[in-house]
């Protein structure tokens, strides 16, 4: 199993940005898969999940309405959009997956199995 996240970078208050994750190894039709991030000086936080196999999606209600996971299975990828960033976004993204979890709200709220590289989004003007 691997995950590779892309997609970071400096982006000014009020702007966007949508991170992807590549995943090889497993399909994207089963498993929970999700995003979370670390801020400096800040607990790890499940920001967004997915259930693949029935497309539920739970988010933290940090995120709720400004954050859209979503997938494309035939491309083995997911993806975060995050939308009118804010400073306080400003964190290391991590995408995550886990092949024993199928519930995107227990993903989010525990600690999964496998790990993508991070990401670095800064928001500033």
């Amino acid at each position: 199993v691997q995950l590779q996240a892309s997609g970071g970078g400096l982006v000014q208050p009020g702007g966007s940005l949508r991170l992807s994750c590549s995943v090889s190894g497993f399909l994207l039709d089963r498993p929970a898969v999700g995003w979370f991030r670390q801020a400096p000086g800040k607990e790890r936080e499940g920001v967004s999940c997915l259930s693949t196999w029935n497309d539920i999606t739970h988010y933290s209600d940090s995120v709720k309405g400004q954050f859209t996971i979503s997938r494309d299975a035939a491309k083995s990828t997911f993806y975060l959009q995050m939308d009118n960033l804010l400073p306080e976004d400003t964190a290391v993204y991590y995408c995550a997956a886990d092949l024993g979890h199928s519930s995107s709200y227990a993903l989010c709220t525990t600690s999964p199995s496998d790990w993508g590289q991070g990401t670095l989004v800064t928001v500033s003007a």
